[in-house]
């Protein structure tokens, strides 16, 4: 899994952010404990949870 900046994350549209999350998700679970992909996978959900806290709702 890419490493998504905060610049990158704001450039996208909120249901490509969820679906991104989903994806992060998944890399984080099947990824090895304690692995730098699993580090990657769970930096860029929360960057990504991050970046949706700031929208509006229903964007």
């Amino acid at each position: 899994m890419k490493l998504v900046s905060r610049f990158e994350a704001a450039t996208l549209s909120t249901p490509e952010l969820h679906g991104l999350r989903k994806e992060a998700f998944i890399a984080f679970t099947a990824a090895p404990r304690g692995s730098q992909e699993q580090r990657e996978a769970l930096v860029t959900m929360r960057t990504i949870e991050d970046e949706l806290a700031t929208r509006a709702p229903g964007l």
